[in-house]
């Protein structure tokens, strides 16, 4: 789908402006052309700062470890907590400056052999570049924004899903190898679009902002009731990390507090509107921050512009067009199944039998899949599939129409124009050699080359197939790079690439998410490396130190991500599966959706289900809807100009604001949403002192204290199997919401459902 990133210039520059004042004087002609840099970025630098530190290696080593442990472990969960970098960015800061007071200052001699020189464990005051290089570690163990290693993913649904094996050799070098590709093509790239200044890239701005914004000197005048940062997280951490304890283990039900279902307990509708899990969420809140943060990550730290557009587009999806192709017109017999869902379903409304299509080599099964017929989907998820093709296309429209010629412009101007401040002062660094790059490209590709022959029978993928991925993804991630560097908006190619794959090679699930992997991640990962270098950019750090930091944190990342894969297939019983009890939080909502997706674009193929041999064809005319609509917006700009709210339209980030849904559900939106609106909008207008020194401070300290309570709850009390049994404990009580509502659907004798 197209991943819509949040425009930060607004925050960033927020943020900023009590950063400190910017240090010497700075000619105009050298300073930066674009004006929020100006107002953002240092201009100084002090190369004598210590960064290759113990303090740096521990603490970055132990966040990146924690992280990826943490992102995978909750992963599997219900409502999958995912630990952000800011997270380690705030809770690194009092780590690092207590190890600067306790350790020794002693210093050491090296050997000649490792260079001469004097070390030592306290090298001086903890300083922001260390505090820089932990934070990309941290952004290793966040996966670069995708929580945990989206390789891993291949590994679950085979085990847990299709029920088969596959070596944790073999796991451990899918992992890693689509996690390293992306390094190739940034080293190729990084001269086009993070050395010129108007490759400014939005995003990184409010990591400036933010480590400015802690590194400056706290001074509070007399008779001051405030509190530290520090002080403050502490208190945060410890109510977040005892409060997730009730919804974590006492109370679940506060998860989803679905009133609605709870009034209207033998009505099918209502509880359909009424449920925040598996209906449309109408007045569903929760208690659980888990809820709130998991899919979309903290509201605390979205831009209130793009919270209005996400609840503008969430509305009009799931309030509007929902409920007129359900219950309205019946589109797509509708009625038959559960209005919102993310299972396959028979056309009598059960369950789609997936693992009867699938034959002893993996493949499907043509006389088996003949015999059950065609795949049917929920109205929702069908709908979603539509709005995700639209926002594609619209994505491509909007940024070629609004932002064509400024990208043009902008990237001629970065070919020609004088290095900028920043830049001079990066040319004290040695660079990276590009042998560096090139090395690691070629050894990833002769790795991923032996996967995909020596050990074919286990990932499907022919050598071909990787070729083309990796072509895909090299021909994509200059144009998507430069978007992203001037717009903070990046397209997704994981729907292009799971539906060209399943045109060329259907009837192989594996082989797919494999392709889709290999194309759609490594031009991720390398715009993620990308975005990174550039943020190393604006903070003076030496290359070198950001890509072995990077490139040692991605190791660390994806072993710890496979190894805990790993052990939680193994260990938690049904894990993943539908024989779950009612308050088990293991039901992996993420791999479920990414394992319908192996089997609607791989398995079954697109031609089965959007081809003509299957029931929504109609669907692809979203490609041309998504693509028209921003013709529309930019032709009534024109007409209008004066008309400031019109090019405030971003159809890419409207259609798109359900992208998570599903695995998301109608409450983690209706609990984002709030939140983000008092903290973004009443907090930030009328106690913007407040808003900056704590927002960011709360919002890391909430997912730190949930994050450490639920692995503990799972260690000391699920690991037991020490459970408690009321109420509080069974679901959100909705067991009608996902009841079909057409006459004659008969879903058999231990169904809760009606038959109407």
């Amino acid at each position: 789908m197209g991943e819509i990133g949040p425009d930060e210039r607004g925050l960033a520059a927020a943020v900023g402006a009590g950063a400190g004042k910017e240090e010497g004087v700075v000619e105009e002609e050298e300073d930066s052309p674009i004006e929020e840099v100006r107002l953002t970025v240092p201009s100084t630098d002090d190369p004598s700062l210590p960064v290759w530190t113990f303090r740096m290696w521990s603490i970055g080593l132990a966040s990146c470890a924690v992280m990826s442990f943490l992102n995978q472990f909750f992963s599997y969960r219900t409502e999958p907590l995912i630990v952000t970098q800011i997270t380690v960015q705030v809770a690194s800061l009092p780590v690092g400056h207590f190890m600067a007071r306790v350790l020794p200052e002693t210093r050491f001699r090296l050997p000649a052999l490792l260079g001469g020189g004097e070390w030592s464990l306290n090298p001086g005051p903890f300083n922001m570049k260390e505090h820089v290089l932990i934070s990309i570690f941290a952004n290793a163990g966040f996966a670069f924004g995708g929580g945990n290693a989206y390789a891993v993913m291949i590994v679950d649904i085979i085990r847990a899903f299709y029920h088969r094996s596959i070596s944790f050799f073999t796991a451990w070098l899918l992992v890693i190898t689509t996690q390293v590709l992306g390094y190739g093509w940034a080293g190729l790239m990084r001269k086009y679009v993070v050395e010129p200044a108007h490759m400014w890239w939005p995003s990184t701005l409010v990591q400036v902002s933010l480590f400015r914004a802690l590194h400056e000197k706290e001074e509070f005048p007399k008779g001051a009731r405030q509190i530290s940062r520090s002080k403050f997280f502490l208190v945060a951490l410890a109510s977040s990390f005892a409060w997730y304890a009730v919804p974590g283990y006492l109370f679940p039900t506060l998860t989803s507090i679905s009133w609605v279902c709870w009034v209207f307990s033998k009505s099918v509708t209502a509880q359909q509107l009424g449920s925040g899990m598996k209906g449309l969420g109408l007045g569903a809140f929760t208690l659980d921050w888990a809820t709130v943060s998991s899919f979309l990550f903290s509201p605390l730290i979205s831009p209130f512009f793009v919270t209005v557009n996400i609840f503008f587009g969430f509305v009009l999806f799931i309030y509007v067009i929902v409920p007129i192709a359900y219950w309205g017109f019946n589109l797509y017999n509708a009625k038959t199944f559960p209005i919102f869902s993310s299972h396959l379903f028979m056309s009598n409304g059960t369950d789609y039998d997936i693992p009867s299509i699938v034959n002893n080599q993996f493949q499907i099964d043509m006389d088996a899949y003949n015999k059950l017929g065609r795949v049917n989907l929920s109205i929702f998820f069908a709908l979603s599939y539509g709005l995700s093709f639209a926002t594609i296309a619209a994505t491509i429209t909007h940024v070629g129409l609004f932002y064509g010629k400024e990208i043009y412009y902008r990237f001629r101007a970065s070919q020609k124009e004088e290095p900028d401040i920043h830049t001079k002062l990066m040319k004290k660094y040695d660079d990276i050699p590009g042998w560096w790059f090139y090395s690691l490209m070629a050894l990833s590709m002769t790795v991923s080359l032996l996967l995909c022959t020596v050990l074919k029978h286990e990932v499907q993928l022919p050598w071909w197939g990787l070729l083309f991925a990796c072509g895909m993804a090299f021909v994509f991630t200059l144009p998507i790079s430069i978007i992203s560097a001037t717009t903070n908006q990046t397209p997704g190619l994981n729907v292009i690439t799971e539906y060209a794959m399943g045109l060329i090679m259907p009837g192989y699930p594996i082989a797919n998410v494999c392709f889709k992997v290999y194309g759609y991640m490594s031009m991720s990962q390398a715009v993620s490396f990308l975005s990174d270098f550039k943020l190393g950019h604006y903070m003076k750090i030496p290359p070198k130190s950001m890509f072995l930091v990077q490139f040692v944190g991605t190791i660390v990342a994806g072993t710890v991500n496979i190894g805990v894969a790993w052990w939680l297939l193994g260990s938690v019983k049904d894990i993943c599966s539908e024989n779950l009890a009612a308050d088990s939080p293991w039901t992996c909502p993420g791999d479920r959706v990414f394992f319908d997706a192996s089997v609607i674009w791989g398995l079954v193929g697109p031609m089965r289900i959007f081809g003509p041999n299957g029931n929504y064809g109609a669907l692809n005319w979203f490609f041309l809807i998504g693509a028209a609509g921003p013709v529309f917006v930019y032709a009534l700009h024109r007409v209008f100009p004066a008309q400031r709210w019109i090019p405030l339209i971003n159809l890419p980030v409207l259609l798109g604001a359900t992208a998570m849904m599903p695995p998301a559900t109608a409450v983690n939106y209706n609990s984002w949403v709030l939140l983000g609106t008092i903290f973004n909008f009443f907090v930030f207008r009328y106690r913007k002192k407040w808003w900056t020194r704590y927002n960011y401070v709360l919002s890391a300290a909430l997912d730190a204290g949930v994050a450490f309570m639920g692995v503990l709850l799972y260690f000391t009390l699920t690991m037991e199997n020490r459970s408690i049994n009321w109420w509080g404990t069974a679901g959100e009580h909705c067991p009608l919401a996902s009841c079909p509502t057409a006459k004659g659907v008969d879903l058999g004798s231990d169904s809760v459902c009606p038959v109407f």
